[in-house]
């Protein structure tokens, strides 16, 4: 396998040069009482390329279906987590602020279109239940796309800070896909500055967004090895509104630094109204499941400026 700023070429079956193949092959026989040698030089060349054509004949590191074998898994963590790594390493990133948000929280314009479409279908059918839902949600994401333009204008300011070498190679990362990921990497990028991509392989294919860096915009296999490089430079972590995927990120940062795991650093959720709906708290101390000075790992900010200034304060 052939290797290259950590990058891993497809395999292929390692053939002997035509002279080589040439050397095995006998001559034509003279007369008739070289046949049988010809013959049986014959059958030896036939062996040898089948020797070479035997996948256990591959160089390991060429061999992808036994790097593909369960028992190579660490080797493929290697991999995933090395290649990143390195491409990092040799661009000179050395700190981050990572932005974690939804996918469905696109920017207003687009949001507005999918309202339009979503009314115009239940104006075609008023008593289907999923059409009226359907219309209801489109609102409400309407509604939320203003997180898109705040996590656009957050990423123009990083991408000053970092364009102004303050701190020193500041740079947005993110997960790499659509919605408030993109929105941060197009801010980014509209500001000139660079922005990382950790984008990961999904059984429905998630494209990366159009706003990342080219020579930074990554594609991984293993949530862990993601969620690793989303933290590794990281000052600062931000929250938008978001699902699964996001409050997942946000409870593991936390818990990272709740047991001291990680270094401290300012985690910003966006939205106040939104988090404090979505998760209660005060509820959670008021169980004594955890500290009231767990409260205060994270702070709220509802614009751009506002997430800034939060993250200057710590």
């Amino acid at each position: 396998m052939k290797e290259h700023a950590g990058t891993v070429t497809e395999p292929h079956a390692a053939l002997p040069r035509s002279a080589e193949l040439d050397a095995i092959a006998p001559t034509p026989a003279a007369d008739d009482q070289d046949v049988s040698l010809v013959r049986a030089q014959q059958e030896a060349a036939e062996r040898v390329r089948q020797l070479i054509a035997s996948p256990s004949y591959r160089q390991a590191d060429e061999d992808r279906a036994f790097l593909l074998r369960p028992e190579m898994c660490g080797v493929r963590l290697q991999l995933d987590f090395w290649k990143t790594e390195e491409i990092l390493q040799r661009h000179g990133i050395e700190h981050t602020i990572v932005v974690y948000g939804s996918t469905r929280l696109i920017e207003p314009a687009a949001a507005q279109q999918r309202l339009d479409a979503a009314r115009q279908a239940l104006a075609g059918a008023p008593s289907d239940p999923q059409c009226r839902r359907a219309a209801a949600i489109a609102e409400r994401l309407l509604a939320k796309s203003a997180y898109y333009s705040i996590a656009r204008e957050f990423g123009r300011l990083v991408g000053r800070a970092c364009a102004s070498g303050a701190p020193p190679q500041l740079a947005i990362v993110t997960g790499g896909g659509p919605g408030i990921m993109e929105a941060a990497n197009r801010g980014a990028f509209e500001s000139g500055a660079p922005s990382i991509g950790l984008n990961i392989s999904l059984p429905r294919e998630q494209l990366p967004n159009p706003y990342i860096s080219p020579d930074l915009c990554f594609k991984l296999h293993y949530f862990a090895i993601r969620k690793l490089h989303l933290l590794e430079r990281a000052k600062a972590a931000v929250f938008f509104p978001g699902g699964y995927g996001t409050c997942d990120e946000l409870f593991e940062v936390l818990t990272l630094l709740q047991t001291g795991k990680i270094a401290p650093l300012p985690v910003v959720l966006v939205g106040e109204q939104y988090w404090r709906r979505a998760i209660d708290f005060d509820f959670l101390v008021e169980e004594g499941t955890i500290a009231a000075s767990d409260t205060a790992l994270f702070s709220f900010a509802e614009d751009a400026e506002e997430i800034w200034q939060s993250i200057a304060r710590s």
